[in-house]
C-alpha cells in the first residue's frame, strides 16, 4: 500500500525497519522469552504491547496490561518523535515497525477500559482514529 500523503497535513510517519522492534522480533524468533525479549530490546514497543496482550487474554491482570501497555506507548512515541513526527499525522498500521506502538496504544485502551479508567480508554482510541486507523485494524495485526 501507499503511503502517499493526499491530504493537506503531515506526511505519515514510518519507523525504521531497523530498531528496538526489529531487534525484539529477532529474539523472539530465537526462542526467546517476552520477558527475555523485553530485556534484550527494553524500548521495543512490539514486546511492552505483547506483554500487554498477554496479561490481558492469558493471564487476566489488566493492572499489569496497563503498565506493559503504557510502556510500549511511551517507548513508540520516543521513537515516533526520532523519525520526525510532531505528535499528528498518519501512522500506518500496513507499516510493519509501527505496529508494535500501535499495538501497545491499543492494549493501553483496552487495559484502561478493564480497569475503569473509560476517559483514557478513549483517548487512546481516538488517537488511533487520528493517526489513520482504528482499534479493529490494530487489532487485526495480533
Amino acid at each position: 500500500m501507499s503511503h502517499e500523503n493526499l491530504l493537506d497535513g503531515p506526511a505519515p510517519t514510518l519507523l525504521p525497519a531497523e530498531g528496538p522492534d526489529a531487534d525484539a522480533r529477532a529474539a523472539l524468533a530465537s526462542g526467546s522469552t517476552l520477558q527475555e525479549a523485553a530485556s534484550a530490546a527494553p524500548a521495543a514497543s512490539l514486546v511492552w504491547a505483547l506483554l500487554a496482550e498477554q496479561a490481558l487474554a492469558d493471564v487476566g491482570d489488566p493492572v499489569a496490561a496497563y503498565a506493559y501497555a503504557r510502556t510500549g506507548y511511551h517507548r513508540g512515541l520516543d521513537a515516533l518523535r526520532r523519525a520526525g513526527w510532531h505528535g499528528r499525522g498518519p501512522i500506518p498500521a500496513d507499516h510493519r515497525p509501527n505496529e508494535g506502538f500501535l499495538r501497545a496504544l491499543l492494549a493501553l485502551a483496552e487495559a484502561a477500559e478493564a480497569i475503569g479508567e473509560q476517559d483514557e480508554a478513549d483517548r487512546c482510541e481516538k488517537f488511533l482514529t487520528d493517526s489513520g486507523t482504528s482499534a479493529p485494524a490494530v487489532a487485526a495485526l495480533r
